[in-house]
């Protein structure tokens, strides 16, 4: 039996109507946003699946929506006879998809982990209000050359997406001078990211804290799939541990890379992304491309897969 990963992808995938085929004709899907629906009382799934963008993209329904999806698609897989040929070793999601990971885990209920993207969320948003915070994504610059640069303006890593691709973050006077820095150094490709504060850094640390308190109030079950945590890319073994790694993940690195080549290394020989998009494919040619990734975005998705 082949030995597989699950991935999911964080937040920037979003997009009006997804999960809309699964809501349509999957019990197990429907039922997930009846329930995001009731705890989120702010008619989640109409704006999910009509839009407008801009509602879409905001605080508020953002981060909310993309689990919601994530975990529908998830669902509809977990019900689907192709979920039973494959033995799942890990499972892993890209900074908010990490939240994804915990309930395809089991170790944490679907209901709850939304309750906790929620308070993640508004939290985040307050502390881009204390400070203005800004981030970047650098591609194909040196990588000792680069934490060279954060380390004199004072800037951080957020994520260490590929070993072409790295986030930047930090108060953005400081993220200005890095760029300026790294094309002075030789690097062409530097993207500004539209976003409303430093995520991944010690700006968000006031959020870090105050989430930390949420998370003990959680109920966290042990599992037998293990969840790579984005903190030091390694399996999580403990509920104690998931507490303070999570609560940890807002202010440091997301290790990405690190977190594939560790399944990698543990034997997993093919991905299955289940979410929006395909960003942790397009990140996974970049980080070893030779395994295999499948991608579940739609119904059709499931149906095709050679597994």
């Amino acid at each position: 039996m082949k030995q597989v990963a699950l991935i999911f992808p964080g937040q920037g995938v979003q997009k009006i109507g997804m999960g809309l085929e699964f809501y349509q004709i999957c019990p197990e899907a429907k039922a997930i946003f009846d329930e995001a629906d009731t705890i989120c009382a702010n008619g989640l799934t109409k704006v999910i699946f009509e839009g407008p963008e801009t509602v879409l993209t905001s605080t508020a329904y953002c981060q909310p929506a993309i689990l919601t999806a994530s975990v529908a698609a998830l669902k509809s897989f977990q019900a689907h006879p192709k979920s039973r040929n494959i033995f799942i070793k890990f499972t892993a999601g890209l900074s908010l998809g990490e939240y994804s990971a915990l309930v395809a885990s089991g170790a944490i209920s679907f209901s709850d982990t939304l309750r906790l993207v929620q308070k993640r969320a508004a939290f985040m948003e307050e502390a881009t209000q204390e400070v203005k915070g800004a981030m970047a994504s650098v591609i194909g610059f040196d990588k000792a050359k680069l934490i060279e640069i954060c380390q004199e303006t004072g800037v951080e890593v957020a994520n260490f997406n590929s070993h072409e691709q790295i986030v930047i973050t930090g108060h953005a006077d400081k993220v200005s001078a890095a760029i300026g820095m790294i094309k002075v150094a030789g690097g062409e490709r530097v993207i500004p990211l539209a976003v409303s504060g430093a995520f991944h850094s010690t700006l968000m640390s006031s959020a870090a804290d105050r989430f930390a308190q949420i998370l003990k109030n959680v109920s966290i079950d042990s599992t037998a799939i293990k969840v790579v945590s984005n903190v030091n890319a390694r399996p999580q073994e403990d509920a104690e541990t998931i507490r303070q790694n999570l609560a940890r993940q807002i202010t440091a690195s997301v290790q990405w890379a690190a977190s594939i080549e560790y399944m990698i290394a543990g034997g997993v020989t093919e991905f299955i992304e289940i979410g929006p998009g395909k960003v942790l494919k397009g990140l996974m040619r970049r980080i070893n491309s030779s395994v295999v990734v499948h991608n579940i975005e739609k119904p059709a998705d499931i149906n095709s897969l050679a597994l």
